[in-house]
């Protein structure tokens, strides 16, 4: 009984094997096709057919309605030689389109209204033996752009047939070298001529760059290709075009993390091998510093100095060892050391509160190897003071600027010769320059119509010196060195600020303006314009101190913020043209 069932169940098994071995033998013409022996026609179809006689090998969609060619559309058709795409409206060809067609031979795509091809369409057609296309295969689509190497592995042309006919059809017989072939639309090899890209509107931007530098080192022929947009290329033709006409290269201020206290200064410095920052927090009581993990990639607390209304926490590194200048509002300013046995920080010494009495700055520098800090004293009975690093401590050397409220100090070299410019409520900037042989800074002259400026910082593009100048109330300005005096070239509308922060990372200078009412916005060199233009905005509330951060191989930019998150954003680098 067992047996007959057996038996009864393997013909039944046969009997669906031979059915659908049938089917498959036998599968009819899609109704929206027409189909002889080895050719199928689809007209006016609304998607790909799945399946079509085994013995089609030539198959033509024509005024067909489906609006894109669908990844593995054909992997049911593994027979065709010949494929043809005309008058058609789907406006993209998917990843992996043509896989599964080992033995396909010929490819025409024209009068479609394609705008996108992906660079993988083509791929799978790696066996093919000879792959005709038509000169004008993508030609009068809507194509504005095409994939980055698209065009990659031509190398592997070996003949180029153009037959000679007087209209503009032309068709270009390709023969490929077995297994290697990777086919798109165009032929770079001698002889060849291209004729595919007319009747398209190119935006000639950085997506095309690519097809510029293939076209500068091709040996093909490629017919003028005009450019629709932008505006400034609008009319040129891409065959024209050079790689240095495109500026693809750009940069992005990334915001990575947001830390929950407020500051109003931040300073970054290296000690040995590592990278450390550290903030001034007065509304805690805090000069608090944090360190950079090399393992896990991210800024983490290190320590603490505490301190009592904290304006500003500035280190000095000498000789591998590292001091902090404290400045406080109340209770005098002081400097610290840090004791490694210890692992601590151990106060050494503490400033004149006589002459410092509300400090507003601090600057560190070298004169002739030897290390100095001057503070700018912003009270009206305080005086602004130079202290000198003598082996044991600082002592100071020389009061400036008495009476005038200083907000901000900076040290700079001017046509090689030490200077400092202090910025006050008062009056304007004041330059004074060392003198080596007295070993003190003597008063020069100031920056005339520049009155409120609240801070002055320096920059050099090459070898020109350049000052930004912060005011409040008014514009900011930027002005240049011309040898005997600083010539205003720029003002940018500043209301409210405190910070016009410059700094370098690469290449690209750049310049952080904060503000009180408004976004903080990055300005960026442009050298042909010899300004800083807009670059981008950063939302950080209320900013009073930016520190650039180099560290791994990453670029930090860190703000200070009084009135909300202190930020930390990277600097990236993105290539527009990939």
């Amino acid at each position: 009984m067992m047996g007959l069932k057996r038996t009864a169940l393997l013909c039944l098994l046969c009997a669906l094997m031979l059915v659908h071995g049938s089917r498959r033998k036998h599968a009819r013409c899609p109704g929206s096709c027409t189909c002889s022996k080895e050719n199928a026609l689809c007209t006016e179809t609304g998607s790909i057919p799945r399946s079509f006689p085994p013995d089609v090998i030539s198959l033509s969609f024509v005024k067909s309605g489906f609006t894109e060619i669908p990844k593995e559309s054909f992997i049911h058709t593994p027979a065709l030689h010949l494929l043809l795409f005309t008058a058609n409206i789907f406006d993209s060809i998917n990843e992996d389109a043509f896989l599964g067609l080992p033995h396909l031979e010929y490819l025409f795509i024209e009068n479609n209204q394609i705008k996108w091809i992906s660079p993988f369409a083509f791929r799978g057609l790696k066996t093919l033996i000879h792959l005709r296309f038509t000169c004008r295969s993508l030609a009068n689509n809507n194509l504005e752009t095409l994939p980055k190497d698209l065009f990659r592995g031509m190398e592997a042309l070996t003949k180029v047939y153009v037959p000679k006919h007087h209209h503009s059809r032309f068709i270009v017989f390709l023969k490929v070298r077995l297994a290697r072939a990777r086919i798109s639309c165009v032929n770079p090899l001698p002889l060849s001529h291209i004729r595919d890209l007319r009747g398209n509107l190119f935006v000639c931007d950085c997506k095309l760059k690519w097809l510029v530098e293939w076209i500068s080192h091709t040996n093909a022929t490629v017919d003028q290709i005009p450019c629709d947009r932008p505006s400034g290329f609008h009319d040129r033709k891409i065959n024209e075009l050079a790689p240095e006409d495109f500026d693809c290269i750009t940069t992005d201020f990334s915001l990575l993390k947001s830390l929950e206290f407020q500051s109003i200064s931040v300073e970054a410095f290296t000690l040995g091998l590592d990278q450390f920052v550290v903030f001034a927090q007065p509304f805690l009581g805090h000069c608090s510093f944090m360190e950079w993990d090399h393992v896990q990639m991210e800024f983490r607390n290190f320590d603490n100095i505490t301190s009592t209304s904290t304006v500003l926490c500035k280190p000095l590194v000498i000789e591998s060892q590292l001091f902090m200048v404290v400045a406080q509002l109340f209770g005098g300013s002081h400097i610290f050391k840090r004791d490694v046995s210890a692992n601590k920080f151990i106060r050494i010494q503490d400033i004149d509160i006589l002459k410092i009495r509300k400090p507003n700055d601090v600057e560190i520098f070298q004169v002739d190897g030897e290390f100095f800090f001057i503070i700018a004293d912003s009270s009206k009975a305080g005086s602004t003071t130079v202290y000198k690093w003598n082996g044991i401590g600082f002592y100071s050397i020389q009061s400036l600027h008495s009476w005038h409220r200083d907000t901000d100090a900076e040290y700079l070299e001017i046509s090689g010769k030490p200077h400092l410019i202090l910025s006050s409520s008062s009056q304007r900037p004041v330059i004074y320059q060392w003198s080596r042989g007295d070993k003190q800074f003597q008063r020069r002259s100031d920056i005339p119509e520049m009155e409120d400026v609240y801070a002055v910082k320096h920059f050099r593009v090459r070898d020109t010196l350049y000052l930004c100048l912060t005011r409040f109330i008014g514009d900011s300005k930027l002005m240049r060195w011309d040898g005997a005096m600083f010539q205003e070239i720029q003002t940018v509308a500043s209301r409210g600020s405190m910070v016009f922060q410059p700094f370098s990372v690469g290449l690209w200078q750049y310049a952080v303006l904060g503000s009180d009412y408004a976004f903080t916005r990055v300005y960026r060199w442009d050298d042909r314009k010899q300004q800083m233009v807009p670059f981008q905005e950063l939302n950080i509330q209320a900013p009073r101190a930016f520190a650039l951060v180099p560290v791994d191989g990453r670029d930090f930019l860190i703000g200070s913020s009084f009135k909300g998150q202190t930020r930390i954003y990277e600097h990236l680098v993105l290539d527009l043209s990939s």
